[in-house]
């Protein structure tokens, strides 16, 4: 990919991440880890680094909560559930994404 490529997928990745991460939570509760090889294995994130912040401002404004957890005699997880409040934002950017990137593909269609 060249430098143009890149730079848009990694704004539109930016843009969507948080709301992937709610999707991914909305299937089961994850760990940190566990979630970003969940993203990097969809090519939406680049490091785990970049989440651990995300997932502290995600838990901050109410979409996720975290606990910790030893599964049989394993070092603790911080392990992340979608909340309520969660669960209404990643149906909104269902719907708006739905809209949205129609609009886009009949735009760039008009361009062909």
């Amino acid at each position: 990919m060249d430098e143009s490529h890149e730079r848009i997928a990694t704004n539109i990745r930016k843009g969507v991440l948080e709301y992937c991460v709610l999707a991914l939570l909305a299937r089961r509760d994850m760990y940190g880890l566990e979630l970003a090889d969940e993203l990097i294995a969809r090519d939406l994130t680049a490091s785990e680094g970049s989440l651990y912040p995300l997932l502290a401002r995600m838990q901050q404004s109410g979409v996720v909560t975290s606990r910790r957890e030893a599964l049989s005699g394993t070092r603790p997880r911080k392990y992340y559930a979608i909340t309520d409040d969660g669960r209404a934002q990643l149906a909104t950017f269902a719907d708006v994404w739905g809209r949205i990137s129609h609009q886009v593909d009949d735009t760039l269609g008009e361009t062909s």
